[in-house]
């Protein structure tokens, strides 16, 4: 399977804001639903941001206001991610998959990840 990739990642001061993107994605049943991980040093990798085919989204408490996840033409991801804090900072990956999983490891089409980095 061809890896996804991700873009966007970068470098930003507290309350700024950055868009990731993540190409490589195919309008078939096993992107039914895509989401967005992310893991920092020393903790677990955690799902921040999910959409299926229909358009239905869900967000993690911790960025539930401030991140935003969309798809156009079924090919590419994007999250969205204002008032970004010092805590978001993390190395961010792209995933798709049949189903909205928890576990990273279960999608079918996975990235190599994008770092983000928010300073105080």
């Amino acid at each position: 399977q061809v890896p996804l990739v991700e873009s966007g990642g970068g470098s930003v001061q507290t309350g700024g804001s950055l868009r990731l993107s993540c190409s490589g994605l195919g309008s078939t049943y096993s992107t039914y639903c895509m989401a967005w991980f992310r893991q920092s040093p020393g903790k677990k990798r955690e799902r921040v941001a999910a959409i299926v085919s229909e358009g239905r989204t869900d967000y993690a408490d911790s960025v539930q206001g401030r991140f935003t996840i969309s798809k156009d033409n079924a090919k590419t991801l994007h999250l969205e991610m204002n008032s970004l804090k010092p805590e978001d900072t993390a190395m961010y990956y792209c995933a798709a998959g049949r189903h909205c999983f928890d576990w990273y490891g279960a999608y079918s089409h996975r990235g190599q990840g994008t770092q983000v980095t928010v300073s105080s």
